[in-house]
């Protein structure tokens, strides 16, 4: 695997824990020599993955639209930053730079990359593997109810095997490398 996109978000949220889980995601990927590709922002649980795997000495490429450049206040310091014209050119440029995609807790934005990605699987636009880190439980009730909407019919199996779930970065890691490879 040689790159991973981290959706996360441009809040660091009320806990310490999810500002640390995003500095550890960014340090563990550039310890394993494996890419970022995230929002491109410096702000948030966004600017803290990136700052920690800059300086580890990793690739850090980022994606931001002209409108949220500002907003976001873009970061300066990056490997690599794009800035696109609109969110569905962020998302698009995200997925075509990654080999797989790690969602950190997050908002409404993180929550909507996640949720594209994992219909684009669906569809089979891609067959990249897709991972939802789940700080201090963060993510149970999501997956709580994926797998009521498979339970109740909305979801097929091999649509909810999609989405792989860990508390644990490393293991998340090992599992979306050997679903790459």
């Amino acid at each position: 695997m040689m790159r991973i996109c981290v959706f996360c978000g441009s809040a660091q949220g009320f806990s310490p824990e999810y500002a640390e889980a995003a500095a550890g995601v960014g340090k563990l990927l550039a310890q394993r020599g494996i890419g970022l590709v995230y929002g491109g922002a410096s702000v948030g649980t966004m600017g803290v993955v990136a700052n920690a795997a800059l300086a580890a000495g990793g690739e850090v490429i980022g994606v931001i639209p002209e409108v949220l450049a500002s907003v976001e206040i873009a970061h300066g310091g990056l490997t690599e930053l794009h800035v696109v014209a609109d969110m569905h050119q962020r998302k698009a440029k995200m997925a075509a730079l990654s080999d797989a995609f790690v969602a950190l807790p997050g908002g409404v934005g993180t929550l909507e990359e996640l949720f594209e990605v994992w219909t684009w699987a669906q569809l089979g636009i891609h067959r990249k593997p897709i991972g939802l880190l789940d700080v201090a439980g963060y993510y149970s009730p999501l997956v709580a109810f994926a797998d009521q909407m498979l339970e109740k019919g909305f979801l097929r199996p091999e649509t909810r095997q999609l989405i792989s779930v860990a508390a644990d970065a490393d293991k998340l890691v090992d599992i979306l490398s050997r679903s790459t490879g």
